[in-house]
């Protein structure tokens, strides 16, 4: 899951800089998919280390849920507002909210198929 936290940090960094750059950077907020993305790409370098793995992925499932929560609910947000306008802001939450959303989705995933090998393992050394 390392180079999947990594892969996905990079997309999120990808996002923040064109969002930052198609805004004529001038609006530092567009930049937010990228201080999701950058603690990600962290996330999965510590991964990589035996040890520390099972933790860094909690923290970069984590920090995929809120990088998903919240641009949904300013969205959802938006959308019920008097004067919602689908621009390149909403655009790019939408965006954000669905890379994270699968990012967590495959470590869910990934989670559940350790814990069921965890357990096929411990069944297997009792037998």
């Amino acid at each position: 899951m390392a180079p999947v936290a990594i892969v996905f940090g990079v997309a999120l960094s990808a996002l923040g800089g064109w969002l930052y750059y198609i805004t004529d950077m001038v609006s530092p907020t567009a930049l937010i998919p990228a201080f999701f993305g950058l603690p990600l790409i962290v996330c999965g370098l510590i991964a990589f280390s035996d040890g520390l793995r099972k933790h860094a992925m909690h923290v970069a499932v984590l920090i995929g849920l809120f990088g998903f929560a919240v641009p949904l609910w300013r969205v959802i947000k938006s959308a019920l507002g008097e004067n919602f306008a689908f621009n390149n802001a909403i655009l790019g939450q939408i965006t954000m909210s669905a890379l994270c959303f699968v990012f967590v989705a495959l470590c869910v995933k990934s989670f559940i198929d350790a814990r069921i090998a965890s357990k096929a393992k411990e069944a297997a050394a009792r037998s």
